[in-house]
């Protein structure tokens, strides 16, 4: 695993995360990396010396691939892999491998070949070049040559206009459920985090289902709704489970899995989930929000549940909130008024203190049409 310091923020400096998306790619990573650099180098990304240097250490080691925590261009890659000598891949493709492994439902599985397509449209020229090093022979100049690769270009054009159609009827159907539930006047909240910060688990916990909830990143790819009993609400409420951002997600998968996202930005209220038990929670909280900005929901009500209570010794519970509040000023416009609550969805603990949160704004949307009523519920923050 490879990660250059670029001097941008939230460079992990030890590659955890990228060691958390190999092995849930089903990857065993041997060995790190990292080096700094004023600028990528234009053919290799990193420089020669250092190439040489990850050649020699990945042969000492036994590795079979060669991961990079930044994306990659097409000719880096290209140019790497015939350095190294081995394959090379970047976060970008760790994680739609990690997207197609998990995929379940109909529209997960377009929202993934979508963005896969789009990934490998632009890596003909590596896979054409890597198909004509197989299939090359005496007597052969050029290669294939360049009709093939137009032809590959318009059949991946193609199947990428195939994949949207199909992507937007799975929309029109979403549509028409968010109105079946709208006509029934029903309260809409979605679970939004960090991936695994513990959202399916409160899921499961809040409406007793049995989501696939695991300790590993991005174990939920495809929205799950239920209904949710919140005592004597005026109205009926449904809870959503979407998938979890990450920091650099691909803007392909962004744009991939609007429909998914659709349900977070349709939805009443936002329960941005916070996995409290680790170190980097508030640059989490960041990249969350910046993801939100982006699909145009930074402007929905939020509830930040800081949850994993259970993971955290007592004397560091709640944890300390002071640079939260100077990083909630950085995003004074997306959120606007913050209320928090402490959980541990595994245990349980803090969740009836959730769901009082919770019944009182389904209870302050009944009358969204009355002016009197319709007023927000101050809620005590402390």
């Amino acid at each position: 695993m490879v990660g250059v310091d670029l001097g941008l923020p939230n460079f992990d400096d030890t590659l955890d995360e990228l060691s958390l998306l190999a092995q849930t790619a089903g990857l065993e990573p041997v060995e790190r990396v990292t080096c700094k650099r004023k600028a990528p180098d234009a053919a290799l990304f990193i420089g020669s010396g250092k190439a040489d240097e990850i050649k020699m250490l990945a042969q000492q080691v036994g590795a079979t691939e060669v991961l990079f925590d930044q994306s990659i261009s097409p000719a880096q890659q290209r140019n790497l892999e015939r350095h190294l000598e081995m394959p090379v891949n970047d976060r970008t493709l760790l994680i739609l491998e990690i997207f197609a492994q998990r995929a379940r439902s109909h529209e997960g599985k377009l929202q993934v070949e979508l963005a896969r397509l789009q990934y490998l449209s632009t890596r003909l020229v590596r896979r054409w070049s890597h198909l004509e090093r197989q299939t090359g022979g005496a007597g052969v100049r050029g290669g294939p040559g360049e009709k093939q690769i137009e032809l590959d270009k318009r059949m991946i054009s193609d199947s990428i206009k195939r994949t949207k159609e199909r992507l937007n009827k799975v929309k029109k159907q979403r549509q028409t459920q968010r109105r079946q539930r709208e006509r029934r006047n029903s309260f809409t909240i979605s679970l939004v985090g960090y991936t695994n910060a513990g959202k399916s688990t409160l899921f499961n916990a809040l409406v007793k289902a049995k989501a696939y909830a695991a300790d590993q990143l991005f174990a939920t790819l495809d929205t799950t709704t239920r209904s949710l009993y919140l005592g004597d609400a005026q109205r009926s409420v449904s809870l959503s489970d979407t998938v979890g951002f990450i920091r650099d997600l691909p803007h392909g998968l962004v744009d991939a899995f609007a429909a998914t996202l659709q349900e977070a930005v349709d939805a009443d209220l936002l329960l941005h989930v916070i996995d409290a038990s680790n170190p980097n929670y508030l640059e989490q909280i960041e990249q969350v929000q910046r993801v939100l900005e982006e699909i145009g929901a930074a402007d929905i009500p939020q509830i930040l549940v800081f949850n994993k209570l259970d993971a955290l010794e007592k004397s560091k519970w709640p944890p300390n909130l002071s640079d939260w509040f100077e990083l909630k000023d950085a995003f004074a416009e997306s959120v606007k008024r913050v209320e928090r609550v402490f959980v541990s969805a595994l245990t349980g603990d803090g969740l009836p203190v959730l769901r009082e949160h919770l019944a009182r704004h389904a209870a302050a949307n009944t009358s969204a049409d009355d002016p009197q009523t319709s007023k927000a519920v101050a809620l005590d923050t402390e």
